[in-house]
């Protein structure tokens, strides 16, 4: 469903990979007033092997008279030499301790220290950092504490990952579906997402489970053991502005309707007692803020509607209403819908929406700590990983970054983007604990056309599209692709900095009717739809690769159903 920008200049020059910065917790954002110190950790600069890193501490507690900081990395990270600071690494332990002329540390005060270091793979900003073995970044806890784990009834419930030791919610509805499909069977027991996507959702449509029936059915599954259950609020003014066919019921001004007839009675059904024991996964207005900076302006992406709805703010007002109303509940996990690497990977595009995203968590009285993650890739086919190319490869003179299907992204796949995009948010302001979602309901790219290997080395397009496992024409179509397949299945902590793999979107159900469709749900025909429509700029004017036949978003779509199965990987038994 989620869109892509135009094309790079091919002239654009290869840049070192953009910094990332470990933002500490201020006051503010949880329960600041007991935070015995910060620490801010910003690569300034990142080349192929090395880089270079500024750490500012700041103390909270007592006055001291000498300091040291200490971190891990979870990657080889080793740090060479240091200035201001005596930096030191035993294993993937880094000790920091004062210089002899600035061990002074007042209640308050800050220093500041660099280092330059090497690395290979990714170069991962550390999760915890400490002073003197007090753990920096986070409060002492309390009764009112959001982040507080001995608090049985209240905010304090939360924990760092919500999957962790934690059965999820199958759906009734879309498991009936699965099931009733030929060798559904082998995958109705997965649990995927619950789309709120109008008003009507919350009580049910047409008889169908409304929001109550789903938490009361999450309440059975649950048993004696830990339960996530997985919400998708998708209904904002103005939905979807780069598309038509998940345009929603409200128009581009009813943020008030927004507000009152939709985020409001969810989250007065979320706060009833009934449901604390649940751990509430939301995940945030899909598609919606990155075409804040994708498809506006002068871009030859931009919509008249994406236009709209950036001059008016009520994204982004929409978003921080819905973070601020359900993260006031205790049990509820709010992870924002952060695009994908075909979406916002390009330099351009990547740190403008970490701005957005910071934005909407501190508008409508949202706070970063109102935010416990970013998911990507919802109901998108962005590979998980590529494991036949790299960005760093160079075939017959030319950088990946140069191909076609490339075209200057510093991103090759969704599992490498999560992991950098999490350390661009922590750069503007959230915390260093976030986590990572990954939609893997439909990014498997199995079967006979999964390749085995790199494609051959004639050209640099020969060598990424005959190695590639996303087998789209253009990393921009988004809509029923023919040829995609079940990705991972749902599965817990399967990376660093990875909270789970989600089947966020329920596999079978359509992205869009491939031709006009009458229905009462308000949404429309989007061309990208269309098998015979030649494309937009956003496509690279390419044939669509949409599935034919296919009925409205949202409804069941048996063929590509079927396709999914038959084109998983990993294999269904």
């Amino acid at each position: 469903m989620s869109r892509t920008r135009t094309a790079l200049l091919a002239a654009m020059a290869l840049v070192a990979g953009a910094a990332g910065t470990a933002y500490a917790a201020v006051p503010g954002d949880v329960g600041a007033a007991a935070v015995p110190c910060t620490v801010v950790y910003q690569v300034q600069n990142q080349w192929d092997t090395g880089f270079t890193a500024a750490v500012t501490v700041t103390n909270l507690g007592a006055a001291k008279s000498s300091w040291a900081v200490k971190w891990s990395y979870a990657g080889n990270q080793r740090v060479t030499s240091g200035w201001n600071a005596k930096v030191t690494q035993s294993g993937s332990n880094v000790t920091a301790a004062n210089e002899s002329y600035n061990g002074t540390l007042a209640t308050g005060g800050s220093a500041s220290f660099g280092f330059q270091g090497t690395y290979s793979g990714s170069n991962a900003i550390p999760a915890t950092f400490t002073l003197d073995g007090v753990t920096c970044n986070v409060d002492g806890g309390g009764p009112t504490d959001p982040t507080d784990p001995t608090d049985p009834t209240g905010p304090g419930d939360r924990v760092n990952n919500p999957y962790s030791g934690a059965k999820v919610y199958v759906n009734p509805e879309w498991s009936a579906k699965a099931a009733a499909e030929p060798g559904g069977n082998r995958i109705a027991g997965q649990p995927t997402g619950v789309w709120l996507d109008r008003i009507a959702a919350i009580n049910g449509v047409n008889g169908g489970m409304g929001l109550r029936d789903h938490l009361d059915a999450a309440l059975a599954q649950k048993g004696s053991g830990e339960l996530v259950i997985q919400l998708v609020i998708y209904n904002l003014p103005g939905r979807d502005c780069a598309a038509l066919a998940s345009n929603g019921e409200l128009g581009p001004t009813e943020i008030g309707r927004y507000k009152t007839e939709y985020i409001d009675p969810i989250a007065a059904i979320l706060a009833d007692a009934k449901y604390a024991s649940l751990r509430i996964v939301t995940t945030v207005e899909i598609d919606s803020l990155p075409n804040l900076v994708t498809n506006t302006g002068s871009r030859a992406t931009a919509t008249p509607q994406c236009d709209v709805m950036k001059a008016n703010g009520n994204y982004v007002k929409g978003v921080g209403y819905a973070l601020n109303k359900l993260g006031d509940v205790g049990n509820v996990y709010n992870y924002v819908d952060a695009g994908h690497h075909g979406w916002i990977g390009w330099d351009d595009n990547f740190g403008a929406s970490a701005d957005v995203f910071h934005d909407a968590a501190t508008a409508e009285g949202a706070t970063p700590s109102d935010v416990h993650g970013f998911i990507t890739n919802t109901a998108n086919y962005s590979a998980l990983k590529e494991n036949n190319f790299t960005i760093n490869d160079s075939v017959a003179g030319k950088s990946a970054r140069e191909s076609k299907w490339v075209d200057w992204n510093r991103y090759v796949d969704e599992l490498g983007f999560a992991q950098a995009f999490r350390n661009e948010l922590v750069s503007t302001g959230f915390g260093t604990n976030i986590g990572m979602l990954i939609d893997t309901s439909r990014n498997g790219w199995g079967g006979t056309a999964r390749p085995a290997g790199p494609g051959a080395t004639t050209s640099v397009d020969t060598y990424i599209d005959g190695g590639r496992y996303d087998r789209r024409i253009h990393i921009g179509n988004w809509c029923n692709q023919s040829g995609a397949g079940l990705g991972e299945r749902p599965k817990a902590a399967p990376e660093t900095g990875i909270d789970a793999y989600v089947w966020m979107k329920p596999p079978g159900e359509s992205d869009g009717a491939s031709k006009a469709i009458p229905n009462d749900e308000g949404k429309g025909f989007d061309r990208m739809c269309d098998p015979t429509y030649t494309g937009t700029p956003r496509n690279g004017n390419n044939l669509t690769g949409a599935l034919p036949d296919a009925p409205v978003s949202g409804h069941w779509f048996s063929a590509q159903f079927q396709q999914l199965m038959r084109n998983a990987y990993p294999t269904l038994p």
